[in-house]
């Protein structure tokens, strides 16, 4: 259910609602108004790991500029 009392959003929308709220309401057992007044980068910023995701970004660029180097 979403703040305005509807349904939660699609499973298959881009954002993975499912994962999000077993992460802020079941792992770190925020409240549901907590919950849904956070932004996702707030949820994110909670589990630790908003650095770790431009490094992998970084570590899979350079993996595949090695494997396909462009043409001199």
């Amino acid at each position: 259910m979403n703040p305005t009392g509807g349904p939660a959003p699609e499973a298959s929308s881009a954002f993975p609602w499912d994962e999000a709220m077993a992460l802020g309401l079941g792992i770190l057992r925020w409240s549901p108004r907590d919950f849904w007044a956070a932004t996702p980068r707030e949820l994110i910023a909670a589990t630790g790991r908003e650095g770790r995701r431009d490094a992998t970004r970084a570590a899979d660029l350079r993996r595949l500029m090695d494997a396909y180097p462009d043409p001199s």
